[in-house]
């Protein structure tokens, strides 16, 4: 669920390139196929306990939906859809069944945040994962990229908490304060100043800035 939204919007991350601006600096922008999403359902305070909408976002093929995804659409007269989010706001009543979600409630200059799923790296060593000094890389010193001591003789245990290698990337990040660049109504279009997380072709959500 995305809390504390007032405009929101799902999408495909297409990847990087540059624009350039008035002055004709080059500005490094991320493309988003934003929308159009679909509100599938309303949630309320007396029904559910909270105020949200549940919003679709990319055509499913029927075939792929099981049983209960069918009738949760069908109820609601609506074609599968393959990606389901609620976003969580005051202002449900604004919203009506079937009702479309598109890139036209953003505009250029807007503060957004960014929501996706960074890449999985697999099993990573301190270095990588945590950025630690490496040691000498002479022969003699058998210590190059070990994660050193643990600082636990006494206990006896290695303490919760302790930045080890492990499993890196495939979490959940959110970008703060991007700014959008350019919004392509007719093609469904994001332009984001910067990066944002996430391989190519991999969902994202974009809500307004929560600190702007």
């Amino acid at each position: 669920m995305i809390k504390n939204v007032k405009t929101a919007i799902m999408g495909i991350k297409i990847g990087m390139t540059q624009i350039f601006d008035e002055a004709g600096k080059a500005v490094p922008v991320t493309v988003v196929e934003a929308g159009p999403c679909t509100v599938i359902q309303k949630k309320n305070v007396e029904a559910d306990g909270y105020n949200a909408i549940q919003v679709g976002f990319y055509n499913l093929k029927e075939k792929l939906a099981n049983k209960p995804l069918k009738g949760h659409f069908k109820k609601a007269n609506i074609k599968p859809l393959r990606y389901i989010r609620e976003f969580r706001l005051e202002n449900v009543d604004e919203y009506e069944i079937g009702q479309e979600i598109k890139v036209d409630g953003f505009s250029a200059g807007d503060l957004v945040d960014v929501i996706g799923t960074s890449k999985g790296k697999g099993f990573a060593g301190g270095v990588k994962r945590h950025n630690f000094a490496r040691g000498s890389m002479g022969h003699g010193s058998k210590y190059h990229r070990r994660p050193g001591s643990l600082g636990a003789k006494g206990p006896a245990r290695v303490f919760k908490g302790r930045k080890l290698p492990g499993r890196l990337g495939g979490e959940r990040v959110t970008v703060q304060g991007l700014r959008v660049v350019k919004v392509y109504p007719d093609r469904n279009l994001l332009l984001l100043r910067g990066s944002i997380p996430g391989p190519k072709k991999g969902l994202v959500i974009i809500k307004n800035s929560s600190k702007a």
